[in-house]
């Protein structure tokens, strides 16, 4: 049960001359005591405080529960002004006539300062649904001693790993007697979104995906075609020869134990990372396995619905929190990167001297792939997922990769197309 928390209602009360403030619901994942939780009710006092027209009435509601929450509530006409989603979900609540475009709020100067990534995220059948405060970035993390006592070449941006070199230095890592498994994939997750985060690049980069992208009306022939079954077999192999962990337990492999030498995993977990290996701590882009190297992108974002009586009112605060002062005080604490370019350039991090800079060039540049932008995208990470987790415990790739996309390809038909 979602608990309604009306925050900041301390505001001076409008003049006898001004009208009755109008309340503008808004529905979070950003739970009250957590780091995203806490900066976003400062960022609603201080909209609050700013003008004396809107009243914001908040809805935390639990991550895990939160697309169902939207789904039901749509079918019951009860959905709040402003909606928070994870950004590849916005493609089924838009098909769905659950959100309003919000082009015509979106100044051309203001789009042109967002990051490629996030308005692709954001954008279904030819119309911006959504902008988000963040972006998000994949990369993998190295502990510089141990890739040095290896004799391991430390990539950049301009010449990432390849195929070969990467299987070298996970052979190698492994070999350290301080190293157990040479990288960290972050198993303990558990297959959900963060598996078709995480893995989908490596597909990507071997040359296939998840679905077809020129149509977006199947998976036959595209998830379980050569390109992502060499990927997967691949993947596979590095579980069977011990140089990625399967821990299910522990989170800390990497920047506590120290037990493996390479971590991939998202911006996120910089902070504990870099203040566990201090100088150690080395960024690296995800391996080039022959179509270049790809990366991970999305995140949570705004929108406004389609049954909002006020979507000028839904906007006035959305375009707030988009503003740089509220996007540098919500990203300074995550870790995030900001969504917009010239917020990025006063970034500590993210600047171009930062230690995450190497996050901005990929997803500025074509190595950051949005999630599929279907309806059908919940199906097919959730399929995808648990062929990950049976490839990774040693079920046939080619099995469960068919299985997966023949699940996609019935979904795609259940909706008739998806059509617009």
């Amino acid at each position: 049960m979602s608990i309604s928390v009306g925050l900041a209602a301390t505001t001076t009360p409008p003049t006898a001359q001004t009208e009755k403030p109008k309340v503008i619901s808004v529905w979070t994942h950003m739970l009250p005591g957590s780091i995203e939780g806490d900066v976003f009710s400062e960022s609603v006092s201080a909209f609050e405080q700013a003008q004396s027209n809107y009243i914001i009435e908040v809805v935390p509601i639990e991550p895990e529960t939160y697309a169902d929450r939207i789904i039901g509530s749509a079918q019951y006409g009860s959905l709040p002004c402003v909606l928070e989603f994870d950004g590849p979900y916005l493609y089924n609540f838009a098909w769905s006539g659950y959100l309003q475009p919000i082009d015509r709020f979106v100044s051309a100067q203001l789009k042109a300062d967002f990051l490629p990534s996030i308005l692709a995220q954001g954008t279904f059948n030819g119309q911006l649904y959504s902008l988000g405060q963040f972006d998000s970035g994949l990369v993998i993390y190295g502990n510089r001693r141990y890739l040095n006592a290896a004799g391991v070449r430390i990539p950049t941006f301009e010449k990432p790993w390849n195929l070969a070199e990467f299987e070298e230095a996970l052979g190698k890592l492994t070999a350290l007697p301080e190293v157990e498994y040479a990288i960290d994939m972050k198993i303990n997750y558990g297959p959900g979104e963060f598996y078709s985060y995480c893995f989908a690049p490596i597909i990507q980069s071997f040359g296939g995906d998840l679905i077809d992208r020129s149509t977006y009306q199947h998976a036959t022939g595209v998830l379980d075609g050569p390109q992502s079954i060499e990927a997967m077999q691949h993947l596979q192999s590095w579980f069977e020869k011990g140089w990625v962990g399967k821990s299910r337990t522990t989170d800390d492999d990497f920047y506590g134990s120290k037990k493996s030498a390479l971590a991939w995993v998202g911006h996120w977990m910089y902070k504990p990372h870099a203040e566990a290996l201090g100088e150690d701590l080395v960024l690296l882009p995800p391996p080039d396995f022959g179509h270049g190297s790809k990366t991970a992108m999305g995140s949570w974002s705004w929108g406004i619905s389609s049954n909002c009586p006020n979507p000028t009112g839904a906007w006035t605060f959305i375009e707030f929190l988009l503003s740089p002062a509220e996007m540098l005080r919500m990203t300074n604490e995550s870790g995030a990167p900001p969504a917009r370019k010239s917020v990025l350039a006063q970034s500590k991090l993210y600047g171009e001297t930062g230690p995450l800079h190497l996050i901005v060039q990929q997803l500025e540049s074509d190595r950051a792939i949005p999630r599929p932008i279907t309806p059908a995208y919940a199906t097919i990470s959730k399929v995808f997922a648990k062929a990950v987790e049976n490839i990774i415990n040693g079920a046939d790739v080619q099995t469960e990769l068919t299985q997966a996309a023949k699940k996609i390809d019935q979904d795609i038909k259940d909706h008739q197309g998806y059509p617009h």
